[in-house]
């Protein structure tokens, strides 16, 4: 499997779950993972979306340790790959603009967390390595993404 297609794989799997689970590390190296809605957008191809709050305990995670990983899985469980890579907090409007209209109504727990919450900020991570599993099948494939400027 080539970095093409398992990027192939990754947007199906966000596609049709909607979901993944994306885990950060504390100040004190305890791990922490939580449900996201994550989203990939046309031309950005080595990069993952999802949004925040500036004031949630992730963000200050992601400040002192930009290292993280996704899970992506089918809802047989089938199918999974997992993503590590680093993740730049984003404050730009225009870019905000553009991830909230492609996530559109899949926030709903967001809001809910957050509903009064004026100020967002995106969660960019630039895949380093992922991981492709058919937990069934016994196949694993890993492959390496080469560093490049987003």
């Amino acid at each position: 499997m080539d970095k093409n297609e398992i990027l192939d794989r990754i947007d199906y799997l966000i596609d049709s779950s909607k979901t993944a689970v994306l885990a950060t590390v504390d100040s004190e190296h305890w791990p922490h993972i939580r449900w996201m809605t994550p989203k990939r957008l046309r031309g950005r191809a080595q990069v993952i979306y999802a949004v925040s709050s500036p004031h949630l305990a992730k963000a200050a995670q992601l400040e002192n340790n930009p290292c993280v990983e996704w899970m992506f899985q089918d809802r047989t469980l089938r199918e999974v790959v997992v993503v590590r890579g680093r993740v730049n907090l984003i404050d730009n409007p225009a870019l905000k603009a553009e991830i909230l209209e492609a996530l559109g109504k899949q926030l709903l727990a967001f809001w809910k967390i957050a509903p009064e919450e004026p100020e967002l900020i995106v969660l960019e991570t630039v895949i380093e390595e992922a991981v492709y599993y058919l937990p069934m099948d016994g196949t694993r494939q890993q492959v390496s993404f080469p560093a490049r400027a987003i």
